[in-house]
Order: structure tokens, then C-alpha cells, then sequence
């Protein structure tokens, strides 16, 4: 299993490095200079070239880019925000906790609504109550996340006055943003959780469960659920990586002082150091986010796990029997 964990994260650095490499392009080739962004427009062009030069920003592209992933790999530095002028770093880690929190609290709604429904539309395939919950979970896929988060403002907040409509400065702020990504989420998880428990409960050891006379729960809780855990563990591990991603349009919308306000922001400032940064913490997170659920695999089903070690004898089998040959 360690080995394992250890591939995964060897796995992760190519990944990491082109996302590096995209970023740092689009950001190298977008129009704008960033000495100019620093200094204002009063600037001479004298100040201008002195302050490039200094930068760095007349050197070539790789030799730019080689530069800031050294920085970034073996001195953790993202460079310098132009508009604070504090560290990246610092400026990221001030805010993710704020989007971290949005995210996991969406993905527990979304975990509290998604499964229940997904499990009762199974068990009563075709009935009103399965095709209402299909109905609302093709709703809750199809409707923007920007749309949403309006709408509800517009209505507990504006004419209801019952929520906040902007801050994330208490539990009563928490609700309408993560309410607005965690109903979306909850429509996927529901899909989801119907299909995999609809392909489980009609297999054999299911009939043989219940003609053992087991209880009904008990069929469904302990023997159907936990063998459909592993695709519903996936779309919630993707949910929780699109969570601090997708949270950028909900935490404009909210004015949320978390990581997706602080990129927003960057864009519209040209702030790339901070724009770079961001995305390629983002994409950090989500790998360890993917390497978590894989490592939940097998926790929830002990079929994997089994694989795991029956390869390593296998593997200690065949080196002894070499050095005995």
C-alpha cells in the first residue's frame, strides 16, 4: 500500500509540471507588462526597462520559466503579489482556509442530501418518489451555480431578510453559499448513487441476503451500499476538487474572502504571480484529493486491498525463486 501511495505521488509530478507550463504560457503570452502594472502609468520608460531588467522579464521564455519552477520546487516561492507586494504564499494560505471550509461544507450537504436520495430512488425504481428526485437532480445538474447563488440571495436575503447576503464571517453566512454549491453537487451524487445501487441490489448475494432473512436495512445499508461505495466515493472526491475550483463564480457572487475571490481579483489587476500561484496550488490540492479517494478504495471495498498485497508476495515470490535458480 505504501508503495502504492509512493507511485501515485511520482504520478503526480508530470501532472503538475505541464499544469506549470500552461499557466506560466498563457500568462507569459497574454498582452500587458507587468513593469508597467507595478510602476503606473506616470512611470517614465526608463524606470520601465530599469524595472524589467531587474525582474528578469527580458530573458527568454524557458529560462524565465526554468527560474520560477526552481523557485517554486526547492524555495516554495511563487514570486511576489504586484498589488500587496506580499509573498504569493502567504497571500494563498490567508485565504484557502476560507475556501477549504466552503468546500468541505458543500460537499457534506451535498453527502447528506445526494446518498439518502440516491438510495431511496434504487430501492423504489420507477415510483413517485424516484421520478421527482430524477426530475430535481437533472435541475440541480443543469442550473449555474451563479444563477443560483442570486436567486437565493434574492430570496432569503432580499425579501425574506432571514440570511446574509455577503461575508463568510459566521455559521448564518455559511449557509447561502454552500447551499449553492452543495444542492448542485447533491443532484450528481443522487444520479450516481441510484445507478451504482441499481446495478448491486440485483445481484445474487443480494436475493441470498434477504432469503437468509435479513432485515431490509440491513440488506440495503451493509450489503448494497457498501459494495456501490466506490464510484459514489469517486464523484465526491471529484465534487470536493471542484469545490475549491468551481467556489471562484459563488465567492464572487457572496463577496467571500477565499482563494477564488483572491484569483478573480488577480485576473481583473493582471496580477499573475498570484494568478499562477493560485492555479497551481489548486491543482496540488486536487491531486492529493485523487490520491485520497484512491486510497479509500481500499478501505471500502477489502477486494482492492487484497490485490495490493497479493502483489507484493507475488512479487517476493518470484524474486526468491530467482535467487534460488
Amino acid at each position: 500500500m505504501h508503495k502504492f501511495i509512493l507511485n501515485r505521488i511520482l504520478m503526480m509530478l508530470p501532472v503538475l509540471l505541464g499544469v506549470s507550463l500552461v499557466v506560466f504560457s498563457m500568462m507569459y503570452f497574454t498582452p500587458g507588462d507587468p513593469a508597467r502594472l507595478i510602476l503606473g502609468e506616470t512611470a517614465s520608460e526608463t524606470e520601465v526597462r530599469e524595472l524589467r531588467e531587474e525582474m528578469g522579464l527580458n530573458d527568454p521564455f524557458l529560462l524565465q520559466y526554468g527560474r520560477y519552477l526552481k523557485k517554486a520546487v526547492f524555495e516554495g516561492d511563487l514570486g511576489t503579489s504586484y498589488v500587496t507586494g506580499r509573498p504569493v504564499v502567504t497571500e494563498i494560505v490567508a485565504r484557502f482556509p476560507t475556501t477549504m471550509l466552503l468546500a468541505v461544507l458543500s460537499v457534506f450537504i451535498s453527502v447528506l442530501i445526494g446518498i439518502p436520495t440516491g438510495i431511496v430512488s434504487a430501492t423504489r425504481q420507477y415510483s413517485l418518489f424516484d421520478n421527482l428526485a430524477m426530475i430535481l437532480a437533472l435541475v440541480g445538474v443543469s442550473m449555474p451555480n451563479f444563477w443560483q447563488g442570486l436567486v437565493l440571495i434574492i430570496v432569503f436575503s432580499l425579501h425574506l431578510g432571514w440570511l446574509p447576503a455577503s461575508g463568510f464571517y459566521g455559521p448564518a453566512y455559511w449557509i447561502l453559499p454552500a447551499l449553492t454549491i452543495g444542492t448542485s453537487t447533491a443532484a450528481t451524487i443522487t444520479r450516481m448513487t441510484r445507478s451504482s445501487m441499481l446495478e448491486v441490489i440485483r445481484q445474487d448475494y443480494i436475493r441470498t441476503a434477504r432469503a437468509k432473512g435479513q432485515t431490509e436495512l440491513v440488506v440495503i445499508l451493509k450489503h448494497a451500499l457498501k459494495n456501490a461505495l466506490i464510484p459514489i466515493i469517486t464523484v465526491i472526491g471529484l465534487q470536493l476538487g471542484r469545490g475549491l475550483g468551481g467556489a471562484i463564480l459563488t465567492e464572487s457572487i457572496f463577496s467571500i474572502p477565499g482563494l477564488g475571490k483572491l484569483m478573480v481579483d488577480s485576473i481583473k489587476a493582471r496580477n499573475y504571480p498570484v494568478v499562477q500561484g493560485g492555479v497551481l496550488f489548486i491543482a496540488v490540492m486536487f491531486s492529493f484529493i485523487n490520491l485520497l479517494v484512491d486510497v479509500l478504495y481500499a478501505y471500502a471495498d477489502p477486494r482492492i486491498k487484497s490485490q495490493y498485497k497479493r502483489g507484493r508476495k507475488t512479487r517476493k515470490k518470484s524474486a526468491k525463486m530467482e535467487v534460488a535458480a
